[in-house]
C-alpha cells in the first residue's frame, strides 16, 4: 500500500470518448491516498466515462493524454490488469451472473488479483463480519450473483466485493442512485469502514450526493462538456445542491 498522501492516479490532460464520439476533453485530475474526491455535473457531461476511462473499460479509448497510477502509464493497459494494479469501481446497474454464487465470485476474484491461496476459515470469518456491517442476510452469500437481489442488495454486494478485495483506488459511479435513506446509510458505513485507515483513495461519481453526506469529502469537482471547470472543499456540494450547475455550465461553454 502507498503511504497516505502519495500521488495514486494522475489523470494527465485525456481526451476520450466512445466509438467516434469525444467525450472528455483534455481533463486533468490527481488524486492521493487517503483523498475522498467527487465528481458532479449535469447529465451527459462525461461523469460515468471519466470513471470508465480510468477503469479501462474496452468501450472507452484515449484518444489523446496519459493516466498514470502509482508512477505507471496504464492508458492502454486492459480493465483485468488495472484491476489487479488495485483498481475497481462499482456500476450503475450491477449484472447478475447465474451460475455463480457471491462468495465464489468473490473468492475467485481474490484469486486472480493475488495469484496466492484462500485460506477457506478466514474467507468466510472477514465475509460474515463485513455483510455484518452492511447488514446483510449471510444467505446472500450463497445465491447466484445479483439473481433476485433488489437494487440495494446489489450495491450492497458491490461494497461487500470492495471491502474483501481491499483495493487502493475505488470509484463509486453513482452507487447511492435509487436507494432509500436506510440502503444509502448502510452503504456509507461500508463505504467508512474501507476509508478508515486512511490508505486507500475514493472517487465518487453522484447525482444526488447522499453517500456523500457521512464522508469527509476533501475536494469536489464539477464536469461539464468533458471538462473539470470548478474544483472545491466539499462545501462545493451544498452549493451545488443549492444552486444547480447553471453556473457552472455557462463556464464550461465559454
Amino acid at each position: 500500500m502507498a503511504e497516505k498522501g502519495t500521488v495514486l492516479l494522475d489523470v494527465k490532460r485525456v481526451t476520450a470518448g466512445a466509438g467516434e464520439k469525444t467525450i472528455l476533453n483534455g481533463l486533468n485530475l490527481k488524486i492521493k491516498t487517503g483523498e475522498i474526491h467527487v465528481i458532479m455535473g449535469p447529465n451527459g457531461a462525461g461523469k460515468s466515462t471519466l470513471g470508465h476511462t480510468i477503469m479501462g473499460s474496452p468501450e472507452y479509448k484515449v484518444q489523446k493524454g496519459h493516466i498514470v497510477y502509482k508512477d505507471t502509464d496504464i492508458t492502454k493497459l486492459s480493465a483485468d490488469k488495472r484491476a489487479k494494479l488495485g483498481i475497481f469501481m462499482t456500476f450503475q446497474d450491477p449484472i447478475e451472473v447465474p451460475g455463480i454464487t457471491l462468495s465464489a465470485f468473490i473468492r475467485n476474484s481474490i484469486h486472480e488479483m493475488t495469484g496466492k491461496p484462500i485460506k477457506i476459515g478466514e474467507f468466510n470469518k472477514k465475509l460474515s463480519a463485513y455483510m455484518d456491517i452492511l447488514k446483510m442476510d449471510h444467505s446472500y452469500a450463497q445465491r447466484d450473483l445479483n439473481v433476485g437481489f433488489s437494487g440495494g442488495e446489489k450495491k450492497k454486494a458491490e461494497i461487500l466485493q470492495m471491502l474483501m478485495l481491499n483495493p487502493e483506488l475505488v470509484i463509486l459511479d453513482e452507487t447511492d442512485s435509487g436507494l432509500d435513506v436506510d440502503a444509502v446509510r448502510t452503504v456509507s458505513e461500508g463505504v467508512r469502514e474501507f476509508v478508515k485507515n486512511g490508505d486507500k483513495a475514493l472517487l465518487i461519481i453522484t447525482h444526488t450526493t447522499k453517500i456523500t453526506e457521512a464522508l469527509n469529502v476533501d475536494y469536489t469537482h464539477v464536469l461539464v462538456g468533458g471538462k473539470i471547470v470548478k474544483t472545491g472543499s466539499g462545501k462545493l456540494i451544498d452549493d451545488i445542491n443549492a444552486e444547480g450547475f447553471d453556473k457552472y455550465i455557462k463556464v464550461g461553454e465559454n
